[in-house]
């Protein structure tokens, strides 16, 4: 599924010349597929609510008869035409997609990574390809964060991806890239041996040593003087001169993940000991969870869950807006 979405994004990017602006409309494209899922999703919760006193009922009643409570519970739901297991299956069909689509930009950052390396290494600044206040959406949003890849991250990029990005090359870009490693750092045998991964590794570590004494990118690593090593806990952070972003798609994260979780209609009231204790947790810990995942992955990444959060939490509103018009008319029509 990885490589079909990557295939789609390129194909989308072919069309719209932008990265950013590619992800946004495929994740509406997404969201709009998903559509039904969610209606019916939504409307299985409604009816979960609406009978929600009635089990609480039955299990008052059969406390101490496990399988009459059951039985009477099944009977329950089959006369008002619920499947509890209704609700699971957007989840199923999401997880993947969310699952992959982190992979997907992953690969695709990994391989921009590398390009931007090499042209590094040419002496060349790469053109970074930025979203709104983002300047290189294959690098976190954020103000610590270099618009420049970072050269420790390296080491996590496939061997495959450096040999195909290489061989992608033409000759004089390659000549190029070669002649200055000689240049830049010593024992370079001259070339790249991309006949296994153990030994192009051996590379990895000249390259990295390469990239660091290219004045290009010592430059782009420069700091704010009064904004440096700043002290935080156990942490240490730095203000980049040349900085990434804003910060804005973690934090947008954060709040649309609570906003989600608002209008979610959760069943706060059904929920007593343990499982209103698990309940408050996980209402603080997803949007914890998003904007951590979204400050540590790159910025296209976040851009995705970002808006397919703004989209998914839209579509909660306008559903529950048109059930309650249509609850309320339908009780208008039996009081009458």
């Amino acid at each position: 599924m990885t490589d079909l979405l990557t295939s789609i994004l390129n194909f989308i990017q072919s069309f719209i010349g932008a990265h950013g602006w590619s992800i946004v409309v495929f994740t509406i494209f997404v969201r709009f597929l998903l559509m039904p899922l969610d209606i019916k999703n939504r409307k299985g919760m409604r009816k979960m609510q609406k009978i929600q006193p009635e089990l609480d009922k039955l299990q008052k009643k059969y406390v101490n008869d496990k399988v009459k409570l059951q039985q009477k519970q099944t009977e329950l739901m089959r006369r008002e035409r619920y499947n509890p297991m209704s609700g699971c299956l957007p989840l199923l069909i999401q997880m993947p997609i969310l699952f992959a689509m982190f992979a997907a930009m992953r690969h695709m950052a990994n391989e921009q990574t590398v390009r931007q390396v090499f042209d590094y290494i040419q002496g060349n600044t790469p053109e970074f390809q930025g979203w709104l206040w983002v300047r290189n959406l294959w690098v976190p949003d954020s103000p610590f964060s270099p618009a420049a890849p970072s050269a420790e991250s390296l080491r996590m990029i496939g061997y495959d991806v450096w040999q195909r990005v290489f061989q992608g090359l033409d000759s004089a870009a390659q000549s190029g890239i070669l002649t200055n490693m000689s240049m830049l750092v010593e024992n370079f045998s001259g070339t790249f041996d991309f006949s296994s991964a153990e030994v192009f590794n051996e590379s990895l570590p000249l390259i990295q040593e390469a990239l660091l004494n290219t004045p290009a990118y010592i430059s782009s690593l420069a700091t704010i003087p009064d904004l440096s090593n700043i002290n935080f806990f156990i942490a240490k952070f730095s203000v980049y001169k040349e900085y990434n972003g804003l910060l804005i798609l973690p934090i947008l994260a954060g709040a649309s993940q609570v906003l989600m979780t608002k209008f979610n209609p959760t069943t706060a009231q059904q929920q007593e000991g343990s499982n209103q204790a698990g309940g408050n947790f996980m209402k603080y810990f997803f949007p914890l969870f998003s904007v951590y995942i979204c400050l540590t992955s790159n910025a296209a990444f976040a851009l995705y869950w970002v808006v397919s959060n703004i989209i998914a939490t839209t579509s909660t509103i306008a559903i529950n807006a048109y059930f309650d018009r249509k609850d309320a008319l339908a009780t208008e029509a039996k009081e009458r």
